[in-house]
């Protein structure tokens, strides 16, 4: 069996990070550049208008989370441009990576950094990996890292929080490794700071270190410091913003647990500690998916965790709160959440390997060959985040697929409409065309046209874009498109028919309007013809 020597383990390591890097950068940008809808498009604007508020002095606020927070969505009342994202989730991380922003100042910037955070956590890894490991193994389990789903689809998504943490805590296995016990706190410290429920994440690990008693002190250190810090954030610092975590989050997570619409952190967890029965069986229901679930953070590394105890206890009690959670698409590879489980499974791998050297023979390093092989042709046949639209339909049958000319020639529309929106002027827009307008102070998503301002007073918004094209699109095989196309044309019926919004301009699809003026004759036309193909599904 030839060996590989460590320049080599490198070279191929660093071959592999950048053919990631590149990759996702050019499927993540022209996606965004395209204007491609996605899950979770909304975010991108969300973060975006976070770090530009924030660069500008305004620490977190954001009109566009406003729109997402209790207030809005269950009192009625209007966006607020100063409403504080930190009653949401508390991300203080993020302040990291401002400076980064003030030289981009664009939301595509967001995109690359988290591309070259998750790329720069595989670097890490395969130090980790080598400190155990011979070059061979190690190269295998950081090309796993590069090739599995759990890591590609979270990276091609929006920009999200948890990017940072498979390189946090790969960081802090290395630094507790070597002994480098300040790097190792300062790690545990911005995991903790990543969001109010990362230290979930850090308690399985501490729990890991106290069980395997390799640093029991340490490990119980770090599940003190995850208790209390969620605790603290969550009870005491959260409710200092808004009520969104005990009125909203909670309760839509984990609402079948209570019996009140308002709960918080400690109520919930007394909750679901005095229902054990309801409790085995949100762990254990639906079994299949749960299967799935897991089959697929496992085949990357050829299923070696799934055998590993370190990597059960560190993933236990993150998994807990996923399979607990009331949302349909909690297991999914392609959402954020599924990275909270990287840096547990490789590292549980990583040891596994260590207590059984020499069963890294020649046949199964062809059956790991053939795992990462699968993971990777599974996940880009899986389309992930829609990232690959421009060269893998959307539906086979019926046939839904939008050219790269189609597409490019409908972007070009978009922005010739977008610019015609003064920058310090509000806007309302749809969810993948807001991240592109959130370089602003006021701007809410379709369909809200209230927005609380500085001042004190609450307004309509001066512009709206709506984009039909991508609906219209997709309706031929999705009947939740079906549903928010007939929605979109009954809004924006009711809109022209009150005469507080004129539609000024439309075109590919996107209609345009602006507050008091009248609507002009040929948009208004286009748009009829636009809207006489909406039963079309062939």
């Amino acid at each position: 069996m030839p060996r590989v020597s460590s320049i080599k383990g490198v070279r191929v390591v660093a071959i592999a990070a950048l053919i990631f890097w590149v990759a996702c950068c050019i499927f993540a940008l022209q996606r965004y550049f395209n204007f491609y809808p996605t899950y979770v498009a909304f975010d991108q604007g969300i973060f975006n208008q976070v770090f530009w508020n924030t660069m500008h002095g305004r620490l977190f606020e954001s009109s566009l989370s406003s729109t997402e927070s209790i207030n809005v969505l269950v009192d009625g009342e209007a966006p607020t441009v100063f409403y504080r994202r930190l009653g949401q989730h508390f991300t203080p991380a993020l302040l990291l990576w401002v400076p980064y922003y003030a030289l981009v100042r664009s939301p595509v910037g967001l995109s690359v950094l988290q591309i070259s955070l998750i790329t720069a956590a595989g670097f890490v890894l395969y130090a980790l990996a080598r400190h155990y490991h011979p070059p061979r193994l190690s190269v295998f389990i950081t090309l796993s890292y590069y090739c599995a789903n759990a890591v590609i689809a979270p990276t091609l998504a929006n920009f999200h929080d948890l990017s940072q943490l498979p390189l946090y805590l790969f960081t802090a296995f290395l630094a507790l490794e070597k002994r480098v016990w300040w790097l190792f706190w300062v790690m545990v410290g911005l995991t903790l700071l990543v969001r109010e429920d990362t230290g979930i994440v850090l308690f399985g690990i501490g729990l890991y270190f106290i069980l395997s008693r390799r640093h029991w002190r340490v490990g119980a250190l770090v599940c003190v410091l995850s208790v209390g810090y969620i605790v603290l954030v969550t009870n005491v610092v959260m409710p200092l913003f808004s009520e969104d975590i005990s009125r909203r989050f909670m309760v839509e997570q984990f609402g079948h647990f209570i019996d009140n619409q308002e709960a918080s952190t400690v109520e919930v967890l007394w909750a679901i500690a005095s229902q054990p029965g309801k409790l085995l069986a949100n762990l254990f229901t639906p079994l299949d998916r749960t299967i799935n679930y897991l089959l697929g953070q496992w085949l990357p590394l050829a299923f070696v965790p799934a055998l590993s105890p370190s990597a059960w206890v560190m993933i236990a009690f993150p998994l807990t709160k996923t399979l607990m959670r009331q949302d349909p698409t909690a297991l999914s590879l392609h959402l954020r959440y599924a990275l909270t489980f990287i840096p547990g499974l490789f590292y549980g791998a990583i040891l596994w390997w260590a207590q059984h050297p020499l069963q890294f023979q020649p046949k199964i390093q062809n059956f790991w060959r053939v795992c990462i092989g699968l993971a990777l042709v599974l996940t880009i046949t899986s389309n992930p985040n829609r990232a690959l639209s421009i060269v893998i339909p959307d539906s086979f049958q019926p046939w839904v697929y939008a050219s790269p000319a189609e597409q490019w020639n409908h972007a070009q529309a978009v922005r010739r409409l977008m610019r015609r929106i003064p920058p310090e002027a509000s806007v309302s827009a749809t969810s993948y065309l807001i991240a592109h307008l959130s370089n602003r102070r006021s701007a809410v998503r379709y369909p809200e046209l209230r927005i609380h301002e500085d001042d004190g007073e609450v307004r309509l918004v001066d512009y709206v874009m709506m984009d039909f094209w991508y609906p219209r699109l997709f309706q031929r095989a999705f009947d939740d498109e079906r549903q928010t196309l007939q929605g979109m044309e009954d809004i924006l019926g009711t809109w022209l028919d009150s005469g507080e919004y004129g539609m000024v301009g439309f075109q590919s699809g996107v209609v345009f309007l602006r507050k008091g003026a009248a609507s002009r004759p040929q948009p208004l036309e286009r748009w009829e013809r636009f809207r006489g193909t909406f039963s079309d599904t062939n």
